[in-house]
C-alpha cells in the first residue's frame, strides 16, 4: 500500500443517517435486518409500503404494477437520453468505478464526465473519491513495473437514492419484459443478485455505525478503500497513524474465521498491519470467531446497529 489519501465522507454519512431514520419512522420494520433489506429497494422512493409484506411482493405490486407511473416520474428531461440511461445502468450494476461505467455504457470518458457532472447537479449521483495515493518513485529515473504504471486510480459512483439504484439495476434494463407483463424475469434476477445488491447498502450502514460509535473527530479518515490489488469494506486511520480495517458480510450464514483470514491476507498483500479489525455480519458469527472477540477484534451483528436510528 503506497498510502491512502484523506476522504471526506461525513456528508455522505449524514445523508445516509437522515435517510435511514426517515425510512424507519415511516415504515417501522420489525428489525434492523429488514430495515436494511427494504431500504435498499424502497429508500427515498416516496412509495408507501407495509414491511410486513414480503419484499418481492412489494416489488411486484408497488413497482412493477405501476411501472408506467414510475417511468414517467424518473425518465424525464435529461434522463430520456439513452446514453445517460446506459451510464446509470452501468453504475448500478458494475464495480461503480467511473472508467468501468463509461466503458460498459460505451461512452467516452470526457463525455461521461460531463454526464456525471450533470447527474451530480441533479442530485442523482455522488462521486466517492478513491483514497489510493499514486505510487512514489524512489528516485526520478526509477521505472515502475508495467502493471503499476498502467494502473489508473478511479473514483466510484454512488446513487443518492437507494430506489434509483434499484431502478437502474433491475427495472430499467428489463423494461421490455415488464411492458409484456413478464414480472418473473425481474423477480428472478433480483432473487439471484439480491445478496450482492443489498450488501453494498449494508457496507454503507456499517461504515456509518462505525463512525457514530467511534466518533467523527478522531476517525475522520474513514470509508471503503480500493486499489490495484485489494478492496476493503472499511479502512480508518486514527490520529496516531494506526489503521483499522473492516469486512461486511450480507449472507444468510454465520461469518466464520475463514473470512477473518482472508481479510488478514489482503492486508498482508499490501503491507498493512491493522491495530484493530471490525467484522460486520447479517447473521452473526461462528463460535470460533466469538471466542476470538477482543479489543483488537470487534464483532458487530446487524441488530446491534439499530442504535443509530435513535
Amino acid at each position: 500500500m503506497h498510502g491512502c489519501v484523506k476522504t471526506g465522507t461525513k456528508r455522505d454519512s449524514d445523508l445516509l443517517l437522515t435517510q435511514l431514520r426517515r425510512f424507519y419512522e415511516t415504515t417501522y420494520p420489525g428489525n434492523m435486518e429488514k430495515l436494511v433489506a427494504y431500504f435498499a429497494v424502497f429508500g427515498e422512493s416516496g412509495i408507501g409500503i407495509d414491511t410486513t409484506v414480503p419484499l418481492e411482493k412489494l416489488i411486484e405490486t408497488k413497482v412493477l404494477d405501476h411501472y408506467g407511473e414510475h417511468y414517467n416520474r424518473i425518465h424525464n428531461g435529461f434522463l430520456e437520453d439513452g446514453k445517460v440511461i446506459a451510464l446509470l445502468q452501468a453504475a448500478a450494476k458494475g464495480d461503480r468505478r467511473i472508467h468501468s461505467a463509461c466503458k460498459r455504457a460505451q461512452v467516452g470518458e470526457a463525455k461521461g464526465g460531463e454526464m456525471i457532472a450533470h447527474l451530480r447537479d441533479m442530485g442523482i449521483l455522488d462521486v466517492e473519491a478513491s483514497r489510493e495515493a499514486p505510487p512514489q518513485k524512489l528516485h526520478p529515473k526509477q521505472k515502475l513495473k508495467r502493471e503499476v504504471a498502467r494502473h489508473r486510480i478511479s473514483h466510484k459512483l454512488r446513487f443518492r437514492s437507494p430506489f434509483l439504484r434499484f431502478w437502474f439495476r433491475f427495472i430499467s434494463p428489463m423494461h421490455r419484459r415488464i411492458e409484456q407483463g413478464d414480472y418473473e424475469s425481474v423477480l428472478s434476477r433480483f432473487r439471484e443478485q439480491d445478496t450482492a445488491f443489498t450488501g453494498l447498502v449494508f457496507e454503507e450502514v456499517s461504515q456509518l455505525y462505525f463512525r457514530l460509535r467511534m466518533g467523527d473527530d478522531p476517525y475522520l479518515r474513514c470509508g471503503s478503500y480500493w486499489d490495484r490489488l485489494i478492496e476493503l469494506d472499511l479502512l480508518a486511520r486514527s490520529p496516531d497513524g494506526g489503521f483499522i480495517v473492516g469486512e461486511c458480510k450480507w449472507t444468510n450464514t454465520k461469518m466464520n474465521r475463514g473470512e477473518l483470514v482472508k481479510l488478514q491476507e489482503k492486508c498482508a498483500l499490501v503491507g498493512l498491519e491493522p491495530e484493530q479489525v471490525w467484522l460486520f455480519a447479517k447473521r452473526g458469527f461462528s463460535n470460533e470467531l466469538l471466542s476470538m472477540r477482543s479489543d483488537t477484534l470487534v464483532l458487530v451483528e446487524v441488530e446491534e446497529m439499530k442504535t443509530i436510528l435513535f
